[in-house]
């Protein structure tokens, strides 16, 4: 682990578990400073930081609410001020209530818009003018295959993450010159809570590669996407499906 890649300093959103668990230790790994979010699942956020300090890597735990905007100013003000600029932002925390859109409560549509398009805005925005102080950094948001071809059961899901792709592909633009990549990465159906109960026969049918994805697939583009190599690449959207539509 060098001492550059050290000081290098990355935030992961929903890092407790499933995808984001993956990025946080692929980080580590890799050398990365990882800050791992979490927001109620604090035991399973340790878990996650432990198995990082046990591998010799680096990091902390950091705790907010990605849907309330106050909390999110507050928590990474303080994170800047302590750490500087960081070096890459992962925007990955995000809930599923699925329903067919008759059947859809509003609280169901709040609860899924808020958290997975709000935080967008919520985490990165206090983050980006240190960023681009710094003329350097990788942003990531983790979108979904269903914000690019629609789900069924999934209007809600699928409006948040399609929402995720335009505000990504638009900050890109405005922070190229800064020399920030801002990229999307978007998982089919990955292994994880989240999938643990769908029909796994009529999944597959969907899938050309017949099988599920793992989180460490979509923890390896990440970690490519935050490294020096990966500086001309911007406002591009990278879907990590099995060959899926």
């Amino acid at each position: 682990m060098s001492e550059e890649m050290n000081e290098k300093k990355v935030l992961v959103t929903g890092a407790s578990n499933g995808i984001g668990k993956a990025i946080a230790l692929a980080c580590a790994r890799e050398g990365y400073y990882v800050i791992v979010h979490y927001n109620r699942g604090k035991e399973r956020a340790e878990t996650v930081l432990s198995e990082i300090l046990s591998a010799h890597g680096q990091g902390e735990l950091i705790q907010f609410d990605v849907t309330d905007r106050a909390d999110c100013r507050q928590k990474l003000d303080s994170l800047t001020e302590t750490h500087g600029a960081l070096w890459g932002i992962v925007s990955n925390a995000g809930v599923a209530h699925d329903n067919t859109f008759a059947g859809l409560s509003g609280e169901d549509w709040d609860s899924v818009v808020h958290t997975n398009l709000d935080s967008f805005y919520n985490v990165i925005q206090p983050l980006v003018l240190p960023l681009c102080r710094k003329k350097a950094g990788r942003i990531i948001t983790v979108s979904s295959v269903s914000g690019i071809m629609g789900n069924r059961g999934q209007t809600n899901y699928s409006a948040s993450k399609a929402g995720l792709i335009g505000a990504s592909k638009a900050l890109a633009v405005e922070l190229a010159s800064r020399h920030i990549t801002v990229n999307v990465i978007a998982p089919g159906v990955i292994e994880t809570d989240m999938t643990k109960d769908l029909p796994l026969d009529a999944v597959l049918s969907a899938i050309p590669m017949k099988r599920l994805g793992k989180s460490e697939e979509v923890a390896s583009l990440a970690v490519f996407l935050l490294s020096e190599q990966a500086g001309y690449i911007t406002r591009q959207v990278i879907s990590v499906n099995g060959g899926m539509v």
